[in-house]
């Protein structure tokens, strides 16, 4: 398990990263959102040791990582960081090897993500002549090619169509089957939603939840849906409901002690009722509220 224990770091009097705990559990996807200036690139670039924290500390295994530990950690930063002029497969071999694998390891398995990826046509192409979908599928394969025993992904998805994406799904389901632990960022929280085997939402630079998605849509306030046949606006002056929205026939509520049934109740005195039904809340809009 990688373990993140009061990380803290900061940029003259800005506290960006502001003493977070969490873990990303071995053999999980790990999903790290939040908004521009959250401090997620600047966690996942002190786990990985480009930034020194000013507190705290990254564990691994349960000891404080080191160096040596890095070595097997597979980092793809939020700056790519590739050789736009240099052919695509030369520049993940000398990754390769520079992780200690032969010429001939090297060679194979790079091309055998290249060919995975839909670009064993374009191995002597220079990178900044592919698209930017396949550019970031380069950097993917930079980031997996040393088999790591950790998976930090910065954006690992932009740029990506969804049959993209699914590829790549399927190759990092593969790394968490041997016990791979894989910590992501993504702006797409639908897409966050359905990968993540657990959650971390920042904010300002604090981790304001955290969980699975079902812990964390489970843990506000239960909402529902009113839909009627005539204008639903009488609801706002129903005691005990906190009306969120009203819209013509429609209306979202939170009821408090006040009960289902005497709600429908109140309702079919007044006219039909279409609809009155749970809501479950998205990971959108549990971010929205934790972050808000």
């Amino acid at each position: 398990m990688l373990e993140i224990d009061q990380l803290t770091r900061r940029f003259g009097d800005n506290v960006a990263v502001d003493a977070i705990s969490f873990e990303v559990p071995d053999g999980q996807l790990t999903g790290f959102v939040g908004g521009n200036g959250a401090g997620k690139t600047t966690t996942m670039r002190m786990i990985m040791g480009v930034l020194a924290a000013h507190g705290g500390e990254v564990r691994w295994r349960g000891h404080q990582v080191s160096a040596t530990d890095r070595r097997g950690f597979g980092y793809m930063p939020e700056e790519r960081g590739l050789y736009p002029k240099q052919p695509v497969l030369d520049q993940l071999v000398y990754l390769a090897r520079l992780q200690g694998r032969s010429a001939a390891q090297a060679r194979s398995a790079a091309t055998g993500l290249l060919e995975r990826f839909d670009l064993g046509s374009r191995v002597g192409d220079k990178l900044e002549s592919l698209s930017l979908g396949n550019q970031q599928r380069v950097q993917i394969a930079a980031a997996v090619i040393g088999e790591p025993d950790v998976l930090i992904l910065d954006e690992p998805f932009s740029g990506l169509d969804p049959a993209a994406v699914d590829s790549m799904v399927d190759m990092l389901r593969e790394h968490t089957l041997r016990g791979v632990p894989v910590l992501f960022s993504s702006h797409q929280l639908d897409l966050v939603e359905r990968l993540s085997d657990s959650l971390v939402i920042l904010s300002r630079g604090k981790v304001v939840a955290r969980g699975t998605a079902a812990e964390l849509r489970t843990g506000g306030s239960v909402r529902h849906r009113l839909v009627l046949s005539y204008d639903a606006g009488w609801v706002r002056g129903l005691a005990g409901v906190t009306v969120v929205d009203v819209d013509g026939p429609s209306a979202l509520l939170e009821l408090g002690p006040v009960t289902t049934d005497q709600v429908l109740a109140e309702a079919l005195r007044r006219g039909s009722v279409r609809e009155l039904a749970e809501v479950t809340p998205s990971i959108a809009d549990v971010y929205r509220k934790v972050t808000a």
